[in-house]
């Protein structure tokens, strides 16, 4: 908090938080970040579904290969992230890098979740079977879905908590 933040009366108060709702709107929309990010989901989303698959065709539990794919994601996306989508928010050093790590896992409880539901229900209660040169081609579109759904989950908690694209 500020000097300024600390002397506000009601009436400024009101005016900073409709202006912190609008910033963090604008930099939402952000069309060349949301691109990067978008980028970087695409190899995130290469290593989680190569990761996952492989795992399940070594017979690991469908919903426990999924977990681990994604946090090989998470980790790989983290560095393309904070390297190139939002390089100018961080600052350099071993500390804050983990510090926005740490930030970035727990922010993505939300999508982790919301992926996992995805792939639990079309996987499990909507199951088709498809198999793919013999692989389970299902377990692939369940895990895309999952993908995608989780993906925009990420992008709002990622932009607004671990990046703070607001704050420019």
């Amino acid at each position: 908090m500020s000097e300024d933040d600390s002397v506000a009366g009601p009436a400024d108060s009101d005016d900073a938080s409709v202006d912190t709702l609008g910033n963090r709107l604008s930099a939402l929309v952000s069309g060349t970040r949301f691109g990067q990010f978008a980028s970087v989901g695409a190899v995130g989303a290469l290593f989680d579904v190569t990761t996952a698959t492989a795992l399940r065709e070594f017979g690991i539990f469908p919903e426990l290969a999924v977990f681990v794919g994604i946090e090989v994601s998470v980790l790989v996306m983290f560095l393309l992230n904070d390297n190139w989508t939002f390089s100018r928010q961080g600052h350099g050093g071993l500390v804050p890098t983990l510090r926005r790590l740490a930030r970035s896992n727990l922010v993505r409880v939300g999508g982790i979740t919301v992926q996992l539901l995805t792939f639990r229900l079309l996987y499990r209660v909507f199951f088709v079977e498809v198999a793919v040169v013999g692989l389970d081609g299902w377990f692939v579109v369940a895990k895309v879905t999952g993908i995608g759904v989780g993906m925009l989950v990420n992008y709002v908690a990622e932009s607004l908590f671990t990046w703070r694209v607001h704050a420019e």
